[in-house]
Formats: structure tokens, sequence, C-alpha cells
């Protein structure tokens, strides 16, 4: 078992920031991840998945606050920043943070579905690549997972409805 690293007073203070960007997908019907960028102490990137919404694959949370990042920076090189992101990144996801220079990786959740820093296969942490990042898990961990699960219990449960729905009209069509 991994030990627990100990987190700061700030460091919560921006997951809850990137939940807050979680929650806000999960609002608009988005798969709920969330993801900031803190630099020197201030946010200055966020993102939240609009994959559906804006019709493209690459629209993840953490794409979103990079390209924001990287607009307020005026370079795409986040050298010296910190990316706060409820759930793992993905494959895509693990290499625009390293292709970026983000020195520091801060993860609520992992995924052992998609994950791509070391929970199903590992980008962050390749020591043969020209820049490298150590994750660090498990902050607010609880709180990302329920934001998951909360979502995904909506849509099977709107799912059935729907199959309900579908059924009454079925019914109604052979009565008449």
């Amino acid at each position: 078992m991994e030990e627990r690293q100990k987190f700061s007073d700030q460091d919560i203070f921006f997951m809850e920031e990137a939940l807050n960007e979680a929650r806000f997908a999960r609002f608009i019907e988005e798969v709920p991840v969330g993801a900031v960028i803190v630099y020197e102490g201030k946010i200055i990137g966020r993102g939240h998945n609009f994959t559906y919404k804006g019709k493209s694959a690459i629209y993840h949370a953490e794409i979103m606050a990079i390209d924001e990042a990287s607009k307020f920076m005026d370079d795409f090189r986040l050298e010296g920043c910190t990316m706060y992101v409820t759930m793992e990144p993905c494959v895509m996801c693990a290499g625009a943070i390293i292709n970026s220079r983000i020195d520091r990786l801060v993860i609520g959740l992992r995924d052992h579905k998609r994950g791509a820093c070391g929970s199903n296969v590992d980008v962050i942490s390749d020591r043969n690549g020209l820049h490298w990042i150590d994750p660090e898990f498990s902050l607010l961990e609880e709180e990302s997972l329920y934001e998951l699960q909360s979502f995904f219990k909506m849509l099977r449960k709107r799912s059935k409805l729907k199959k309900k729905e579908v059924k009454a009209k079925l019914n109604k069509s052979l009565e008449d």
C-alpha cells in the first residue's frame, strides 16, 4: 500500500477549484472531470470536460486548462506550474502535460482503465523522455469519485426512464 502524501491547505484549495470545474461539467451533462493550473499561487488555467457539447475528442479538462494557461503565459512551456486534476489523465492528456513542461501534477482519483500516470500505463514518469513528473495521488479522492458516480448514476436512471417511455409508446401503438 502506497503511503499517502501530505498535502498543504493551498493544495486542498486548488483541488477544490478543480472539483468546481468537474461540478460544472456535470451540470452541463459532461463527464465530471476538472483541472486547474497554478503559477506562483494563482490559477492561470481552468478546464472541464467538454467533449460532447464541443463535439471534439480533444476537449478534455486538462487540454482546456493547458490551452488557457499557455495563452496566459504566452508560451507553450508551463514551467513552474502545478496542475490539479480530479481524475488521472489519459494518454493524450498525459502527453500534453509532459509537452507543456508542467512541474507538478496532483491527481484526485486513479483511473485504472485509461489512466496514463501509472494506474494503467505510465507516460508521465518515463525517465527516457525529455521531461517527467512523479504524480501525487489521492487528494480529495472521495469527492472526485462522488462526482463521477453521481453523474453515471444519473445517466443510468435517465436511460431506464427513456426505455420505459419507449416501451409505453410501443404498447400504446400496438393497442391502437
